[in-house]
């Protein structure tokens, strides 16, 4: 079976091909603002490379959001379009959800991203258990909640004030393909992003 991965939460791209238990192809890297750009034609080398072409992938794993509204647009786009297309069943996780299954940590794990002006989105799980669901949240209550852990590790390439030990993300898109594979399907048409928050032109109508 062969799965193709999609983030494009942030100003990176991070992409991936997997064969059953084998990462065949990946892209992880830093685009800018060239990300809408150049996301598409950095997929397509990745088919180039194996000799496969879009049509042959059996499923889409695509990351939904929260992060950048741009950024996750982009991805989403490009997952849609297969999906539909070529008819290609598509799923859909959270960025936090591939921080948190990247790191190998046994123990609580605190997804960050930095959602500026002292927000942030997060989350807290333990294993699979959520113990704080995905939220945008200002980081005076999110240190309320650390403080009531014994341990945890948290997770973010973001230059947060959260007092704790910290790791990069870096994403292991093999484990999240193999977490997520037998995910259930949804219709392209369905796949939206998953914000959290309003963006600044909804917030403005309010």
């Amino acid at each position: 079976m062969r799965t193709l991965y999609i983030d494009t939460s942030s100003s990176y791209l991070y992409a991936g091909i997997v064969c059953d238990n084998e990462l065949l192809e990946e892209v992880k890297e830093n685009l800018g603002q060239d990300l809408s750009r150049v996301a598409l034609p950095k997929i397509v080398d990745m088919f180039n490379k194996q000799g496969l072409e879009p049509k042959d992938i059996d499923k889409i794993i695509v990351v939904n959001g929260p992060g950048s509204f741009t950024g996750i647009r982009v991805g989403l786009t490009i997952a849609k379009v297969y999906a539909w297309s070529l008819n290609i069943p598509i799923t859909t996780i959270t960025s936090l959800e591939a921080m948190k299954d990247s790191c190998g940590y046994n123990g609580n794990i605190v997804s960050v991203i930095d959602a500026r002006r002292d927000y942030s989105y997060a989350s807290i799980y333990n294993g699979d258990e959520c113990i704080l669901k995905p939220q945008h949240i200002a980081n005076s209550e999110l240190l309320k909640v650390l403080s009531t852990l014994d341990n945890y590790l948290i997770v973010t390439n973001d230059e947060i004030s959260l007092s704790g030990e910290k790791c990069s993300y870096n994403p292991n898109i093999l484990a999240i393909v193999k977490k997520y594979v037998e995910k259930e399907n949804v219709n392209p048409h369905m796949v939206n992003p998953e914000y959290l928050k309003l963006t600044e032109a909804e917030e403005s109508r309010i």
